[in-house]
């Protein structure tokens, strides 16, 4: 199974059809998906607990109850994730921050179960595409934090949209071969 995590203000614009189309592909080549728009969850951000460590060191957990949860086991029981977001001020979207940072910290101080997994990491840009790059060049340093793997980059923007969106398709049916092949 490969999870889709995807969040942008707009619920059918570029980002949602770059995850239908990402989606599209890995069930074309047999795999299963579970998605969540975070946007749609209800996640609080981090409250950096007892100077910035909180049960997520020691545990491995948060202590903040909402959907947080529920998403980082679909996330844990995945063989392989993809990210994908709405680039907001050359960076991901406050919502995907909001998860992140918890994920993050969940993961590096105490759990380190996404060492060596896999992921897709997609920003699009709506407007001039300026801060397509670097808001992948962040997705990238967070999940190298944690030890994943990013298999590849794709900038979605409105000039290569037309192509790239097909493209994102055989990018989803080639990250599902791998992530089977790799079983």
């Amino acid at each position: 199974m490969i999870t889709i995590l995807w969040t942008s203000a707009n619920d059918d614009g570029l980002t949602a059809e770059a995850t239908k189309r990402i989606a599209s592909g890995i069930e074309a080549a047999g795999e299963t998906t579970t998605s969540f728009y975070l946007n749609q969850l209800h996640l609080h951000h981090c409250m950096a607990c007892n100077g910035g460590w909180g049960l997520c060191k020691s545990e491995g957990r948060c202590i903040i109850e909402d959907d947080f949860e529920k998403v980082y086991d679909a996330v844990l029981a995945s063989d392989a994730v993809v990210f994908v977001t709405a680039v907001y001020w050359h960076d991901l979207t406050e919502c995907f921050k909001a998860f992140f940072d918890r994920f993050r910290r969940c993961e590096t101080a105490h759990n380190k179960q996404m060492r060596g997994r896999e992921c897709l990491l997609v920003a699009c840009a709506g407007g001039t595409g300026y801060g397509a790059v670097r808001c992948l060049e962040n997705l990238e340093h967070s999940v190298d934090h944690m030890g994943m793997i990013p298999v590849d980059r794709l900038p979605v923007i409105q000039f290569n949209k037309a192509y790239m969106l097909p493209a994102l398709e055989q990018a989803g049916k080639a990250f599902a071969e791998r992530v089977a092949a790799s079983r």
